[in-house]
């Protein structure tokens, strides 16, 4: 049996052995845990909303929070915000597998969690109309709230989601992932209420509907596909993901016009 080494590079050569000083204490720092938090966003009955849960036990035994909690030792900060969002809202792995999850940055203030000194990863999800989640974990219960309707949470969670809004609201002006909002199918007024909802702002319908159509692999139609709407139009014409993950040029949210 070969022995398996330290990686080679190329021309043959190897990358040293990680070796620990000699004399090395671990325990010369005060320890510390690592937990992921998760702000997941949805647009469900015109209005963009959080997914939150009801603490199942203390510190904060009953007060609202974000999905989250410690990291494994033998897990990655991913692994551990997709095993989290599977277990305390009950949404199934292989959908969990596929929602956009992206990191949003580091919390760290000495005090953020009166349990000890705890340093979170935070992250933020986007995904579709999804049926309601149930608690698990020490999540007593999960639910989708509408933004800004629960002032206080539990620790900073609510800074984390007030940063993840913002991030999200950024990205949508330069990337396509507003169709992570979307069911597999939409029509452009399901993805103009997506912009609008995020943005809290108005679009105008016609100059909307050029500048998406207009960017090449933003959105494909389904051929021969079509949705009543509502009223006494015709269908509307049914879109879907395209291959494109940017948008040249931006989709800028105009300043001043509420909806």
């Amino acid at each position: 049996m070969t022995a398996v080494g330290p990686r080679a590079r190329e021309g043959g050569a190897r990358e040293p052995a990680a070796k620990v000083p000699e004399g090395y204490d671990p325990h010369a720092f005060a320890p510390f845990a690592v937990t992921v938090d998760l702000a997941v966003f949805t647009v469900r009955e015109g209005a963009l909303h959080a997914l939150l849960i009801r603490r199942g036990q203390d510190p904060y035994a009953g007060a609202w929070a974000l999905p989250g909690g410690f990291v494994l030792p033998r897990e990655s900060a991913e692994l551990a915000a997709r095993r989290e969002l599977a277990e305390e809202t009950g949404l199934a792995d292989d959908v969990v597998a596929t929602l956009h999850l992206e990191q949003l940055r580091t919390y760290s203030e000495p005090d953020r969690d009166p349990r000890m000194r705890v340093v979170s990863v935070a992250y933020t999800a986007l995904v579709p109309d999804l049926p309601e989640p149930r608690g698990g974990g020490d999540a007593a219960h999960a639910e989708w709230v509408a933004f800004g309707t629960r002032g206080r949470l539990a620790f900073d969670h609510a800074d984390i989601l007030a940063d993840a809004h913002e991030r999200v609201g950024a990205k949508l002006e330069y990337t396509c992932l507003a169709t992570s909002f979307c069911p597999p199918q939409f029509t452009l007024g399901e993805l103009q209420q997506v912009y609008e909802t995020v943005w809290g702002t108005a679009l105008d319908r016609p100059n909307f509907r050029r500048k998406v159509l207009a960017t090449p692999g933003f959105v494909e139609q389904v051929a021969g596909a079509s949705r009543l709407t509502g009223g006494r139009g015709k269908p509307a014409a049914l879109y879907r993901a395209g291959p494109a993950t940017a948008l040249h040029p931006p989709l800028m949210r105009p300043e001043g016009r509420p909806t």
